[in-house]
C-alpha cells in the first residue's frame, strides 16, 4: 500500500506578515497532483491542519477545497487534529464526511478504533492519535500523572490491544502529533512542555509498521519506521535550511517499508544574513539572496540610520531586521532579550527567585513553579478550543 504522509499545513498562517494563503493553495494543488500521478492509495495528515483554533474564513474555504479534491480522486484520507487545531471544531461532521472517504480523527477516546483499508495483500489498520493534551485526557486514559509519555503510552496500549485482535498479517500505521525524542525543533512550533518535559521516546510507538508524525516542522527520520513529514511551507527563519517535502511510503505485504522524499513547491527561498550594514550591502557573496525572503542581523556597535530602507534596496524581500551588536557577554549593554535567549520560562523564574532571595528554589518550589506554568498553558488551551 502506498501512503503519502504530510502534516502541519497551518492553513491561515502568515510568514512575517506575508500572506501565505496563495502558497498554501499551491501546495494543496501539488498534493492532489502527486496523489494522482504517483498512484497513492491513502493520504495521512498528522495534525495542525489550521494554524489556530478559530481559523479565518479563507483558510476554512481552502480546507474545504482540499477535502473535495481529495474525495474526487477516490483516495482515502486520514487526518488528525494537532495542538494548533480545535479538535471539536475540526471534527464537526466527521461521521458524514467519513462516507466520502475523508476520515477525521479528533476524539482521543477513539484512538484504538482504526480506519481499515485493504489492498491485494490484506488489511492495513490506520490509527489516528490526535494531539493529546495530558491534563485534559489523563483521566480518560486512566493515568495518574499528566505527562506526554504516560498519555501516549496509554493510547498506544489501546492501539496494540485492537491490533492483537485482528487477523494475522494485518499491517498498521499510527498518525500522532507529538514531540518525539531525537527530533529537531524550530522556532515556529508552539511549546507543548508539560512538567518540564516536552519529548516522548520513540519506543512508545513500538509494535506498528509505520508512525506518521506531525508537530515538528522539519522533515526528519527518527527510525526507519518513525518519521516526521515536516510542514510543507516555512513558517520561521529558523527553517531556512529545511528542505520542504512529504513522504511517499510503500508498505509491503510483509510490513517491509520503503520511503521516498518528495519536494514541495516553496514560493521563495529563505536567507539569514549577518554582519554590519555596510558589509551586507557590499558583500558580493550575498548577491544570490536578492530574491529570497531575508532576515538580516546587524552587528554594528551603533544602530545605523534607515537600515531597513537601505537593506531593501539590495534585498527587496527583507522581512526581519535584528540588532545584535557584537559585545562581550559581560557588557552591561547586552540586551535583556539576548541574555534570556534559549532559556525556558521555568529557568527564568528560577533565576528570578535566586536573584531576589540570594538562593535558588528547592525541589518543592520548583514543582510549584512547574505546576503554575502548566496550569497557565492548559488554561490557555481550554480557552482557545471552547466555543
Amino acid at each position: 500500500m502506498r501512503l503519502l504522509h504530510t502534516s502541519d499545513w497551518h492553513l491561515g498562517r502568515a510568514f512575517h506578515r506575508v500572506d501565505m494563503l496563495g502558497a498554501q493553495a499551491a501546495f494543496i494543488g501539488h498534493l492532489v497532483t502527486t496523489v494522482r500521478e504517483r498512484e497513492v492509495d491513502a493520504v495521512v495528515v498528522s495534525g495542525d491542519i489550521y494554524d489556530r483554533a478559530v481559523p479565518p474564513l479563507a483558510a476554512v474555504e481552502l480546507f474545504d477545497d482540499a477535502l473535495h479534491r481529495l474525495a474526487d480522486l477516490g483516495v482515502p484520507t486520514v487526518m488528525i487534529s494537532g495542538n494548533h487545531d480545535s479538535a471539536r471544531r475540526l471534527g464537526v461532521g466527521a461521521g458524514l464526511i467519513d462516507r466520502a472517504g475523508i476520515h477525521l480523527r479528533t476524539e482521543p477516546a477513539a484512538c484504538g478504533t482504526p480506519v481499515v483499508l485493504a489492498d491485494a495483500h490484506g488489511d492495513v489498520a490506520l490509527y489516528g492519535l490526535p494531539y493529546l493534551e495530558p491534563a485534559l485526557v489523563k483521566d480518560r486514559f486512566g493515568v495518574e500523572r499528566a505527562g506526554h509519555e504516560p498519555v501516549l503510552a496509554a493510547a498506544m496500549d489501546r492501539v496494540r490491544a485492537d491490533l492483537a485482535g485482528r487477523p494475522p498479517g494485518t499491517r498498521s500505521v499510527v498518525l500522532a502529533h507529538a514531540f518525539v525524542t531525537g527530533g529537531q525543533a524550530s522556532d515556529s512550533e508552539r511549546d507543548i512542555t508539560v512538567g518540564g518535559v516536552a519529548a516522548v521516546p520513540a519506543g512508545v510507538f513500538d509494535g506498528v509498521d509505520y508512525v506518521a508524525l506531525g508537530h515538528l516542522h522539519g522533515c526528519q527520520t527518527l527510525t526507519e519506521r518513525v518519521r516526521y513529514s515536516g510542514s510543507p511551507l516555512p513558517y520561521s527563519f529558523s527553517e531556512a535550511d529545511h528542505r520542504k517535502s512529504v513522504w511517499l511510503v510503500d508498505l509491503g505485504a510483509d510490513g517491509s517499508l520503503t520511503a521516498e522524499r518528495l519536494d514541495c513547491p516553496v514560493p521563495r527561498a529563505l536567507a539569514r544574513v549577518r554582519g554590519t550594514l555596510e558589509d551586507l550591502l557590499a558583500d558580493p557573496e550575498l548577491e544570490r539572496h536578492t530574491e529570497a525572503w531575508v532576515e538580516a542581523t546587524l552587528t554594528d556597535p551603533v544602530r545605523p540610520a534607515d537600515p531597513m530602507a537601505r537593506l531593501t534596496g539590495r534585498f527587496p524581500h527583507t522581512l526581519s531586521l535584528v540588532f545584535d551588536p557584537e559585545r562581550a557577554p559581560d557588557d552591561p549593554d547586552v540586551s535583556y532579550a539576548r541574555r534570556l535567549a534559549g532559556r525556558s520560562d521555568q529557568q527564568i523564574a528560577e533565576d528570578f527567585v535566586a536573584h531576589v532571595r540570594g538562593a535558588g528554589p528547592d525541589e518543592d518550589e520548583r514543582d510549584v513553579l512547574r505546576d503554575a506554568f502548566d496550569a497557565v498553558r492548559v488554561d490557555r488551551t481550554v480557552r482557545e478550543v471552547t466555543p
